[in-house]
């Protein structure tokens, strides 16, 4: 199946701010690491617009030229940056196995897995121009509620976290919208009863979102149906969250790495490594609690950290 092997000590699987952090600490350490960014180089971050809560950008930064100082970063410290995915793993025997796109193989001594997080959308065509326009649609009300403060916007999402986020913006937005398309909360009853307290966020229980409506460039209105009328109405709004839940992308580790119900990475906690001894996990690939730039900067750090002490305990 491959054409070449190739025997590396510190795979980095992935990039975003969990990768390259990875990557520059490993190199740092003499690690020699190889990071493959993936099917999304740069991440999630590079389809957000502007991030405003990571520590030392005080006026700001865009998500993609973010990503492009952190990998610059870790380049001038020797980390070799590849384009590619992983396609295969075998992490069986005491050699960590890793294919790169099918054609190159590589032979690990240690392997960080940095592969995040795909937020889920619903896939509407007007939901995803907007997305990319970068123009109003969301998928994460911590990282950019802020840029509607004042403003109406629309949330769908029944779960635990899309009552977190309702609430979250219902602090900072003069009205939220809140859309669940089925007759029932999924939540908890204690978030159910924190949104329908809360004065400033209206539920549409049974509403389906239509069309996310703009001028081509910035959200105005979400188009909403209402399941029990047929009642087709337009909700004014300059932001639209999607909060349905995220994916990890984690689907080619399940046989060998321990899982959680929904696909996160099991972790030992406090640490950064997993069930296989030289395996380590860094970033959203198992957090779906914070989701954020500098929880997995952080964790990217403990995960490099975690690999160099496991090599100088095999010496």
């Amino acid at each position: 199946m491959s054409h070449r092997i190739e025997k590396i000590k510190c795979l980095i699987i992935g990039s975003g701010p969990a990768g390259y952090t990875a990557a520059i600490y490993a190199a740092r350490a003499n690690m020699n690491p190889i990071l493959y960014q993936g099917m999304q180089p740069g991440g999630q971050l590079t389809t957000t617009n502007e991030v405003e809560n990571f520590p030392g950008y005080v006026d700001g930064v865009t998500g993609p030229e973010m990503m492009i100082q952190l990998q610059e970063q870790a380049k001038r410290f020797g980390a070799d940056i590849r384009d590619g995915w992983a396609t295969k793993v075998d992490f069986s025997g005491d050699i960590h196995k890793v294919w790169i796109n099918d054609i190159i193989e590589l032979h690990c001594e240690t392997v960080i897995i940095s592969t995040g997080a795909s937020a889920k959308y619903l896939g509407l065509p007007s939901e995803q121009h907007y997305l990319a326009m970068g123009g109003g649609v969301s998928a994460c009300a911590v990282c950019d509620g802020f840029f509607y403060r004042n403003h109406e916007v629309v949330i769908v999402g029944a779960g635990d976290s899309a009552c977190e986020e309702a609430h979250y913006l219902s602090k900072l937005c003069k009205k939220v919208t809140m859309l669940v398309r089925s007759e029932k909360f999924r939540a908890s009853k204690i978030m159910e009863d924190r949104v329908r307290k809360t004065e400033n966020i209206e539920i549409l229980m049974n509403h389906d979102t239509v069309e996310v409506l703009g001028d081509n460039s910035v959200v105005h209105a979400i188009k909403t149906l209402n399941k029990t009328t047929g009642e087709v109405i337009e909700i004014p709004a300059t932001g639209f969250f999607v909060a349905i839940g995220h994916k990890p992308n984690t689907d080619i580790f399940k046989d060998y790495i321990r899982l959680d119900e929904t696909g996160y990475i099991i972790n030992t906690p406090g640490t950064s490594k997993t069930n296989v001894d030289g395996i380590f996990v860094a970033g959203d690939a198992a957090d779906h609690v914070y989701r954020q730039a500098i929880t997995a900067a952080g964790t990217g750090c403990m995960a490099a950290l975690d690999a160099e002490r496991y090599l100088a305990s095999k010496e």
